[in-house]
């Protein structure tokens, strides 16, 4: 873990010092305005560090203020430096034909001055539209017809949240509307595929009561993601508990006559040696295959041997890559990046975009949703 925090700490640091050289050269400023400005670079790249330990220390106010600076800054860091990056590579291609055409096209692309501004005013505008794309929370409804779903069934709605990441950022407010939205859908059973919670316990602990007075006729189920442990994970999982969810950590329940739910701990409570119960290779096989058989797991993965032996895994962790184009490195690491896919044998694999956000408070062509899933016979 520290290793990948230096990588991306690292990788953060000098996408700022690209974009330093790109205000100097477009206004090439003097030594007094190039050290406050990179004085507050460093700042911003340690933000994230700096909220922190303004929690560890339940300084929540200059936390929940430092983070929303911080944080809104990193995502309209990185529209800027992904568009000024594309503005580049656009003259450098100008370039190259030029040569090869022997003709002149610098006339025709913008100076250092535009190089930067462009970029700028553009990041701006979709972070603008982003943040309010963040608020709106919508439902997203699938239909998904099965063998496991009894005639005397009928339909079962099942209401699936995901990286809520309730923290900083997602409050009382947002955590109300996710709850509207799920109050309407009537569902008949609740789950939760992890990073439910973000951050310091003592400043969210008042908004479990939001979720738990959400009580379907079949209950409320979770699973761990990254976050849970993250955040400290007998804290996460207490907030998780008394918003009225059953934690499944390597274990399975069975609603007779109506469904099997199994639900897995993230990875990283292994990575952290705090992973709990079984693994789902060592769970699956033992249940009955004449009963629908769901599977919560945070991370979009698929086990050797798994399939087949699930009718319906949920996951999260993708947040649908959040802010395009962070959706195209995303796909790197998890190929089922959001929605539905079919898998081998009958199996198939739900993945949300997410209903809060990480980090840079705003959603860039990848909208929240509460996924509402009918499973019908």
């Amino acid at each position: 873990m520290p290793l990948f925090l230096l990588v991306i700490f690292g990788a953060y640091s000098a996408a700022h010092a690209y974009a330093f050289f790109k205000i100097r050269a477009a206004f090439s400023f003097g030594a007094a305005p190039g050290i406050l400005l990179g004085l507050f670079m460093v700042l911003m790249v340690c933000s994230p560090l700096v909220v922190r330990l303004l929690e560890k220390q339940g300084l929540d106010l200059p936390a929940r203020v430092l983070s929303y600076i911080g944080y809104g800054w990193m995502g309209v860091f990185f529209l800027f430096f992904s568009l000024s990056i594309l503005m580049d590579l656009l003259r450098v291609a100008a370039y190259g034909a030029s040569l090869v055409l022997h003709r002149d096209f610098a006339p025709f692309m913008p100076g250092a001055r535009m190089t930067f501004l462009i970029p700028l005013v553009l990041a701006l505008g979709f972070s603008l539209a982003g943040f309010f794309s963040a608020l709106d929370i919508r439902p997203v409804k699938v239909t998904l017809q099965s063998s496991g779903i009894s005639g005397e069934t009928g339909r079962l709605r099942i209401v699936q949240i995901s990286d809520v990441h309730v923290g900083l950022t997602v409050r009382s407010n947002r955590l109300r509307k996710i709850a509207e939205v799920i109050r309407k859908a009537e569902p008949d059973l609740i789950v939760s595929t992890g990073d439910l919670v973000d951050g310091q316990m003592d400043s969210i602990a008042g908004l479990a009561k939001i979720l738990r007075e959400l009580q379907p006729r079949y209950g409320k189920y979770a699973v761990t993601g990254n976050h849970e442990f993250y955040a400290g994970l007998s804290h996460a999982l207490d907030f998780t508990s008394r918003a009225g969810f059953t934690v499944l950590r390597g274990e399975h329940v069975n609603i007779p006559g109506v469904i099997s739910i199994v639900g897995v701990d993230d990875p990283t409570g292994r990575q952290m040696g705090m992973h709990g119960g079984k693994t789902e290779a060592e769970l699956l096989p033992g249940l009955p295959r004449d009963t629908f058989v769901l599977l919560l797991k945070h991370q979009p993965a698929l086990e050797n041997g798994s399939t087949g032996l699930f009718d319906l895994q949920l996951s999260g962790h993708t947040h649908g890559g959040q802010i395009f184009p962070f959706g195209l490195l995303v796909k790197l690491f998890f190929p089922r990046t959001a929605g539905l896919y079919s898998l081998a044998d009958g199996s198939s694999l739900y993945v949300s975009r997410g209903t809060g956000t990480w980090g840079p408070p705003i959603r860039v062509l990848s909208p929240p949703e509460v996924t509402v899933i009918d499973l019908v016979p």
